[in-house]
């Protein structure tokens, strides 16, 4: 199946009368998805400008959004998802960068780009909302077909990274790739044609695409669409649906959590669900709550497919390596790090040894490269092998397990400290809906702690009881405890609600949000800072020679 491409998996599903997309108020079988997209591509050709055939969508999860989808991979075209979360001068540039010829837009995205130059002529945004949207779709019906150009190397999507940890950059997805990831994430998810796979995550990110939509569209199960995650929302959706399936990522799973529980939670046909980030304790409520199994993996838009599923796995282990050359590499030194000592709570005893980078040493050839971004490509492929920017470790029954970023390991009184750890901490509160840690300079030598937790509405945080709580934790070791922690009911996130952590991390104590900093020694015990207090901590800084860690 190396050379299938979407445009194949589309015209299969031509005189499909299974439901192929649902939303609250009507559905269409998969053949009729087919020829909507069809029109569109038709449409889509007739416009085609000299320069690369790329088509921006800035849409909610909206039927309009899977059509163009498939009008891009019938007509050889590129989707850009343009992220409705970005404003200002940093949409105008995501979008000027992916070189659009088209936009394919709604009067909310107008208001978005009122005013920016992104590239593209007001007269070549295609506004699906406006009176004659409808009547050119109509105007250009066509049987379904694909353009003989396309083969699996056509581009398909120009998935533009979340920017979690700095600038944004489009990731090349191709029609063979994902077409590719379709067939093996159906299997891996059991995704079957009965299947009803409900979307609460953006169909402009990944987990979305190559999770959700690919793989229905090679089982031929149903896609359901919601325009955009509501917490509140999600169980009457899934009921409303019927929905079997679903995707994550970030926040969610927590926000679905902190609704109120009543004793009809199970009263649902979910059964299971993919998605990242999912803290074990968030897994197993959950499942109790639901009756829906969350099954966690690792992967990106750029280098999906590096690790398998293993039953067997212990908790919050990623799986196995999917071929040879994924390993646990020393990043100056290039060596295989050694299996991770791990003690009785699962902390890594060793971690100047064991955690290195997750690398496929045969992956260079699969990654298909950012647009228009030689720097970034240089960064992710180096020595001929692909360099995912993650940290990992590696039991010693073979167990991968993730580590954080990159910069998620900070240097405190000499010594390596977990920010994943920490977060997962601080996650485990039932009133924290969210929790980002990073490291921020001290003013004498090396980093502190600094966490970031967004806690609900009418919560203080006296009501945490922080201090109690993390001397509770008996796997946090006695570096791991925040110095600084930073409070919120409402934390800056990425579209697919992922924190901003690079952000966060640039404004350290210095954010307008209440930041409460450990006093005295041992135990901690935390309290508000106040203006006085970052002056002097701001003077600390220049009397011991660090004010260039000042931002």
């Amino acid at each position: 199946m190396p050379h299938q491409t979407i445009a194949d998996l589309l015209l299969a599903r031509v005189g499909d009368d299974h439901t192929g997309l649902r939303t609250r108020e009507r559905a269409w079988t998969w053949d009729e998805v087919v020829r909507e997209s069809a029109a569109r591509a038709a449409w889509a050709r007739e416009l085609r400008a000299d320069g690369p055939f790329h088509i921006g969508v800035l849409l909610d999860n909206v039927p309009e959004y899977v059509f163009w989808l498939g009008a891009a991979a019938l007509g050889g075209a590129a989707v850009v998802g343009i992220n409705p979360t970005r404003r200002g001068a940093e949409l105008e540039r995501e979008v000027r960068h992916t070189d659009c010829q088209l936009i394919v837009t709604d009067r909310a995205g107008l208001k978005l780009l009122d005013g920016l130059d992104v590239g593209v002529a007001r007269e070549r945004f295609l506004v699906v909302d406006d009176p004659g949207y409808a009547h050119e779709v109509a105007a250009h019906a066509a049987e379904p077909a694909r353009d003989p150009d396309v083969t699996a190397t056509t581009h398909m999507l120009l998935l533009l990274t979340s920017g979690t940890t700095g600038t944004s950059k489009a990731a090349l997805c191709s029609q063979g790739r994902l077409a590719g990831l379709g067939a093996a994430n159906s299997a891996k998810y059991d995704i079957s044609r009965t299947d009803i796979c409900y979307c609460p995550m953006p169909l402009f990110h990944g987990n979305a695409l190559m999770a959700l939509w690919a793989p229905a569209l090679t089982a031929g199960a149903t896609v359901a669409l919601t325009a955009t995650f509501s917490a509140s929302g999600f169980l009457p959706d899934v009921r409303h649906f019927s929905a079997t399936f679903f995707t994550y990522v970030g926040k969610a799973i927590s926000y679905v959590l902190a609704q109120p529980e009543t004793p009809h939670d199970q009263d649902n046909q979910l059964t299971h669900a993919f998605g990242t980030e999912a803290s074990p304790e968030d897994a197993a409520a959950f499942r109790r709550r639901f009756g829906c199994k969350l099954v966690e993996g690792y992967g990106s838009s750029e280098g999906a497919g590096m690790l398998r599923r293993a039953p067997d796995a212990p908790t919050g282990a990623l799986g196995v390596p999917a071929r040879d050359g994924v390993r646990i590499v020393h990043p100056e030194r290039r060596t295989t790090c050694p299996a991770a000592v791990l003690d009785e709570h699962g902390r890594v005893q060793n971690p100047e040894e064991a955690i290195g980078e997750i690398v496929d040493t045969e992956g260079a050839a699969r990654f298909e490269g950012y647009y228009n971004n030689e720097a970034a490509n240089a960064e992710r492929v180096r020595h001929g092998w692909y360099w995912t920017g993650d940290l990992g470790y590696v039991d010693e029954a073979g167990y991968f397990y993730f580590a954080g970023r990159s910069g998620d390991w900070i240097r405190v009184d000499g010594e390596n400290t977990s920010a994943l750890l920490t977060e997962r901490v601080l996650r485990r509160h039932p009133r924290v809906l969210a929790a980002g840690v990073f490291g921020v300079p001290d003013p004498r030598s090396g980093d502190q702690v600094m966490a970031a937790v967004e806690i609900p509405e009418g919560t203080r945080f006296e009501d945490l009881d922080l201090p109690e709580f993390l001397a509770r934790q008996e796997d946090l070791g006695t570096k791991g405890a925040p110095r600084y922690v930073r409070v919120s009911h409402a934390l800056p996130t990425t579209g697919s609600n992922k924190l901003r952590k690079k952000e966060m991390q640039l404004d350290g104590w210095r954010t307008d949000d209440p930041v409460h900093h450990w006093a005295g020694r041992g135990t901690p015990a935390y309290a508000l800072m106040s203006e006085a207090d970052k002056a002097a901590l701001r003077d600390a800084f220049h009397a011991n020679g660090r004010a260039r860690f000042l931002p």
